[in-house]
């Protein structure tokens, strides 16, 4: 027994080093980073037009006719209404596709509608991060949605408990239907497949399960420990009449 508990520490020294060695070897095909940096970091060449979300603060705007201009929010069912059209969709459609249908709508009482939608105020982009990190919780951004591992690092990063291979983001799909696609945050931070770290989109749910090791923990400290004797002691008795002699 004392034999066995002086192997544990080396094993475990082994075990740490051969850890360590795997990191360094993965991170040896990386590039340095650059001794200047540049002033921003990299974008596309040209985004993709913006398209209206829920909350988003509109002007529609009239040239000819000034007296009809309105301020109008998207609703949580995705349309606007204004004095002369109601119940326009206005949700993931850009600004020009939108004009374009209330001047449809507004030729009924105008014989020329010239028509401008403008965003006033852009509704902040939200994402939420569960399961095994620090701070779980909803993240409020404005500007370009959060990736994975920016979504993760807001939520203070992930705990010793994580499944960093099993990452999965919770998305509404088409007719409102969940779907989860995976992720794998462990080639995002070992810098294997940084292309891993996939940008997310309006109210996404990332989602950090357990380790299989900590569920089966778990289950022995909730479930059999606390109802199962044991005892992990051992005792002996000495035979006095053996030591006397």
């Amino acid at each position: 027994m004392t034999h066995l508990f002086r192997l544990m520490p080396t094993r475990v020294t082994i075990f740490l080093i051969a850890a360590l060695s795997g990191c360094a070897q993965s991170e040896e095909h990386l590039p340095p980073v650059p001794q200047i940096s540049s002033p921003q970091a990299g974008s596309p060449a040209t985004l993709p037009a913006y398209k209206v979300q829920v909350g988003d603060l509109l002007d529609v705007k009239m040239y000819l006719n000034p007296e009809l201009n309105e301020e109008v929010v998207v609703r949580p069912d995705g349309l606007i209404s204004t004095a002369v059209a109601e119940d326009i969709q206005a949700y993931n459609r850009t600004p020009a596709e939108i004009s374009a249908d209330l001047r449809q709508h507004y030729k009924a009482v105008l014989s020329d509608p010239r028509i401008a939608v403008i965003v006033h105020t852009f509704a902040p982009n939200r994402v939420y991060v569960a399961g095994e990190v620090s701070n779980p919780g909803e993240f409020i951004t404005v500007g370009p949605n959060l990736t994975v591992s920016q979504a993760i690092a807001r939520a203070g990063g992930v705990k010793l408990s994580a499944a960093r291979g099993g990452v999965f983001v919770l998305r509404r799909g088409p007719d409102d239907k969940p779907q989860a696609m995976a992720v794998n945050y462990l080639d995002v931070i070992s810098g294997e497949h940084p292309e891993a770290d996939v940008r997310l989109a309006q109210y996404d749910v990332v989602y950090v399960p357990r380790t299989g090791v900590y569920e089966a923990y778990t289950f022995w400290n909730q479930f059999v420990q606390q109802f199962v004797p044991y005892n992990w002691g051992f005792s002996y008795n000495v035979n006095s009449s053996v030591t006397t002699r």
